[in-house]
């Protein structure tokens, strides 16, 4: 009678950037989109790897990938996969020793009040004023 091991799948790291190569503006490209904001925020307040179906995206499966794929690319991410499911984690110390400050300041930023379009009253800028 031979008896079987069961082993934990692998983990296969997904490519991400090295961090002394990725420019300021793309990280904060990446993290000006506030649906990416978001996964960057979750991954921030969990302090662990998510499986990237935990988030709860009201988006397609598609352009979810193709969020976690700008974060990722931009070096904001890391990303691994175990059996069919895939995992991100926040590069929170890689990028506070490449940027310092910058993601602690954007993850903690209020978020801005919303506010009602300017009205016919208020002067739009770079409107002309009425004749």
């Amino acid at each position: 009678m031979s008896t079987h091991v069961r082993r934990a799948p692998a983990k296969k790291a997904l490519p991400h950037p090295d961090l002394r190569e990725v420019p300021v503006d793309l990280v904060l490209r990446a993290l000006g989109e506030p649906l990416r904001l978001g996964i960057a925020r979750s991954l921030a307040r969990a302090g662990h790897p998510m499986n990237c179906s935990a988030f709860g995206l009201s988006v397609s499966k598609s352009t979810s990938t193709y969020h976690f794929k700008v974060l990722r690319e931009s070096g904001v991410i890391s990303q691994f996969e175990e059996g069919t499911s895939r995992y991100s984690e926040l590069r929170e110390t890689e990028l506070e020793q490449r940027f310092p400050g910058l993601l602690t300041a954007i993850l903690t930023a209020e978020e801005p009040a919303t506010t009602e379009p300017p009205g016919p009253e208020r002067a739009q800028p770079g409107a002309r004023p009425a004749r």
